[in-house]
C-alpha cells in the first residue's frame, strides 16, 4: 500500500510565483506537505537545510539561470534517491526522450498535477 500524501514531501520549483503559489495550494489540499522556491538557487538552499525528508522535486524544465535539468541534477547529489517530476510548456513538442524523469506537461489541470505526482512518488 503506497504511503499517505501526509507522507509525503514534495519541493516545488518555478519562476512564476502564481503558478508556484497554484501548485502549492493544489498539493496542501491533496494532503502533501509543499516547500516552494522561485529558482534553482533557492530550491539547492531548501535541499541543503530542511532537516526533514524531500521525497519529490517537481520542477520547472525552463527558468532563468540555472534550469530543470541542472537543478535536478545538483539536488540529487545533496539528496540521493530524490524523486524527480518535470514541468514543461513544451512537452508536447519534445516528447519524453529528452528527460531522465517524467514530465507533465503545461498548463496541466488539479487533477492531472495530482495524478502525475502520485506516479512520481510511486516510481
Amino acid at each position: 500500500m503506497a504511503a499517505a500524501p501526509a507522507d509525503h514531501t514534495i519541493l516545488a520549483v518555478d519562476d512564476e510565483p502564481d503558478l508556484l503559489e497554484a501548485i502549492r495550494r493544489i498539493l496542501t489540499r491533496r494532503g502533501y506537505a509543499v516547500l516552494p522556491a522561485g529558482d534553482a538557487d533557492s530550491a539547492l538552499e531548501v535541499c541543503r537545510t530542511h532537516h526533514g525528508r524531500i521525497d519529490l522535486l517537481l520542477t520547472d524544465v525552463r527558468m532563468p539561470g540555472t534550469g530543470g535539468h541542472e537543478l535536478a541534477a545538483a539536488a540529487r547529489r545533496v539528496r540521493p534517491g530524490l524523486a524527480v517530476l518535470y514541468l514543461s510548456g513544451l512537452a508536447d513538442r519534445h516528447g519524453n526522450g529528452d528527460f531522465d524523469a517524467p514530465v507533465l506537461g503545461k498548463p496541466f489541470t488539479p487533477t492531472t498535477l495530482a495524478e502525475a505526482v502520485d506516479a512520481a512518488l510511486a516510481g
